[in-house]
């Protein structure tokens, strides 16, 4: 039995994640807990722990007494007895008494084992809570170890459990098992005494980091980045400022002909990223979120926090973009809600076919230019099963054009 325990011990140092130290310190309260249970006091008790070994003592000290005034056995020992341990002791004198594991009995042993599995694990989960406490906001590499319907299991180098909910992956992310991932700790929580790492790839804190990983200008604080908007997967807006005139905050963000922002480009998934140049003018930081769009004119309503923005009917759906994503994340990087409207006199009578490229893919516009309908009204003026005839197209893809093309003219 006690070289059972004696081996746990040596388990304990073996394969936990816990410094010698901690360990020493963990095993003496276990046993001053049981000594404490057993006489009452650890006062006068001495608790020698050599973990390299697996060794552990333990030492009662006893004052002599003379025989018959015993008070506290626990503390105490008669003269008579003491010098059967050794014949010069006088009264007053100390004796060290050593107190075998066997003496505490079976089932002491078993609690005291049972003590020190519960203490060295509630110091486990209170060291990785306080770990990744500290990590939040950075990123992290670790190994898909198990996928699940709503979230994926992730090892880090030590192997502590992290989660990657399906929330907070992108779109087009699969994994298998073995796969490196890279994610930021976005939240750290205990549940039921049970620490719990939650990680994202979809937080703008992700893409923030992966830019200050990239370029050495944001990380060195030459450059901030003042916000970021995103669609995971689609598309994202990243608004920066240098407070030196001699950098250029969009440059140093792309590279030399995209070479910083194509590696975060494959790692977001071919996320579309538009870096542009911060400016407290509205009318100014409106006009550069909405690019590629060019825009003829502005008027803001500073109370609102609308802005209309006028622009060629060419360049309506370049605003818009592919999903409606472009006008919605520049509406949320500058605060304001942008309505667009095309900048002509002439009553805008139909819309060339090609200007919906951005939602429409461009095998189904060439289907529809085949059969001589380049304009949105020439299809909409023809009925949904004459379309099919002509086109060999499925039903619910006329539908879905059909519906994007009325939604320009609405």
């Amino acid at each position: 039995m006690e070289h059972n325990l004696i081996t746990s011990f040596t388990e304990f140092k073996d394969y936990k994640n816990i410094d010698r130290e901690m360990l020493m310190r963990i095993l003496e309260d276990v046993f001053r807990h049981t000594l404490i249970k057993k006489f009452g006091t650890d006062e006068n008790f001495d608790i020698i722990v050599n973990i390299d070994k697996g060794d552990l003592e333990i030492w009662r000290t006893l004052t002599i007494v003379e025989d018959g005034k015993l008070t506290d056995p626990n503390k105490e020992i008669e003269y008579s007895e003491a010098i059967k341990l050794e014949p010069d002791f006088e009264v007053g004198e100390q004796v060290y008494q050593e107190i075998k594991l066997e003496d505490f009995g079976r089932r002491e042993i078993l609690t005291i084992r049972q003590n020190l599995i519960s203490k060295i694990q509630e110091y486990e989960k209170d060291n990785v809570y306080r770990k990744y406490k500290d990590k939040v906001g950075e990123i992290i590499t670790g190994e898909v170890y198990q996928i699940w319907k709503k979230e994926i299991l992730v090892l880090d180098d030590e192997g502590i459990e992290l989660t990657l909910p399906k929330s907070e992956q992108i779109p087009h992310d699969h994994y298998r098992k073995g796969d490196t991932i890279r994610a930021v700790v976005s939240n750290v929580e205990l549940r039921n005494n049970q620490p719990i790492i939650i990680l994202s790839r979809t937080s703008p804190l992700f893409l923030e980091k992966l830019i200050e990983q990239e370029v050495p200008e944001v990380y060195d604080g030459l450059i901030t980045i003042k916000k970021i908007v995103r669609v995971p997967g689609e598309r994202a807006k990243v608004a920066v400022e240098s407070y030196d005139d001699r950098i250029d905050p969009v440059g140093a963000c792309v590279g030399m002909k995209g070479s910083r922002i194509h590696g975060i480009v494959r790692e977001l998934r071919n996320e579309n990223i538009d870096v542009i140049n911060y400016t407290s003018n509205p009318s100014l930081y409106i006009q550069r979120a909405l690019s590629p769009a060019k825009v003829s004119s502005i008027v803001i309503d500073e109370e609102n926090k609308r802005a209309e923005v006028y622009m060629k009917p060419d360049q309506v759906s370049l605003a818009i973009g592919k999903g409606g994503y472009n006008i919605k994340l520049a509406g949320k990087l500058t605060g304001y809600e942008i309505d667009v409207y095309r900048d002509t006199d002439i009553e805008y009578e139909d819309v060339d076919l090609q200007e919906f490229s951005d939602e429409i893919d461009q095998w189904i516009i060439e289907t529809f230019k085949s059969i001589g309908l380049d304009t949105a009204k020439s299809v909409l003026n023809e009925s949904v099963e004459e379309l099919i005839r002509r086109t060999d197209l499925e039903e619910e893809t006329i539908l879905e054009v059909r519906k994007i093309l009325q939604a320009e003219f609405e």
